[in-house]
C-alpha cells in the first residue's frame, strides 16, 4: 500500500477503494423508516436484522 501523502487524499488504489464503497450499505433511510412505522401501527409482526 502506498504511503499516505496528506494534500493527496489517496491512500488506496482505484479497484480498493471501489470494493470499499461496494460493501457500504444504507440503513435507516426514510422510506424503510416510514414503512417500519407503518407496519408497527398496523400491528404485523416485523422483525429488523441489525448487522
Amino acid at each position: 500500500m502506498p504511503d499516505a501523502c496528506p494534500t493527496s487524499g489517496r491512500v488506496h488504489t482505484k479497484a480498493q477503494r471501489s470494493c470499499n464503497m461496494s460493501r457500504i450499505k444504507g440503513k435507516n433511510t426514510k422510506p424503510e423508516l416510514l414503512l417500519n412505522r407503518c407496519v408497527t401501527r398496523t400491528g404485523l409482526l416485523h422483525c429488523a436484522t441489525h448487522a
